[in-house]
């Protein structure tokens, strides 16, 4: 049987659309609150010793031991960059400005030492920051159309 659209009431047979969402947000929402967490296996937790009451007994209370272990910093790598005879001067300010959040005396003063002592560092960090760094600088070097270079070279241990 075909009922026209202008004869059929909106409460007939249907839920508004929004309310159907509604009802599965909050079942979903339920059954997130209902699942399990879990801990991995490989965690590990303090080892726990009981110590003695006032009577001698030994507790029913714990006490935490730290495991302490020595934390090792992350190997530190220099960003350095390499002079050439092609990139302007005024370019290379800005990337130090930029990506090596350099004042303009700074990258001045680096600029200059890339220019008369072949390459400059513009500072240390961790390999991941520093490769992004070294990333960061070539992409706009070659979008630009700078044959710049840009090394990242790891420090001597600092120990």
């Amino acid at each position: 049987m075909f009922v026209h659209k202008s004869s059929a009431k909106p409460t007939d047979f249907t839920l508004n659309y929004t309310g159907l969402h509604r009802k599965a947000a909050i079942i979903s929402l339920m059954k997130f609150k209902e699942y399990p967490t879990h801990t991995p296996a490989s965690t590990t937790y303090p080892r726990a010793s009981t110590f003695a009451d006032d009577d001698g007994q030994g507790g029913s209370a714990a006490l935490l031991e730290r495991d302490d272990q020595a934390v090792k910093r992350p190997p530190r790598y220099a960003v350095y960059l390499l002079n050439d005879d092609y990139t302007p001067m005024e370019f290379v300010v800005a990337v130090l400005q930029r990506f090596f959040s350099k004042n303009s005396d700074e990258a001045v003063a680096i600029m200059l030492k890339v220019h008369t002592e072949g390459r400059g560092v513009c500072g240390v960090y961790t390999k991941d920051i520093a490769d992004t760094r070294v990333e960061q600088v070539m992409d706009m070097a070659a979008h630009f159309m700078h044959p710049l270079q840009c090394v990242a070279e790891p420090l001597a241990d600092e120990d």
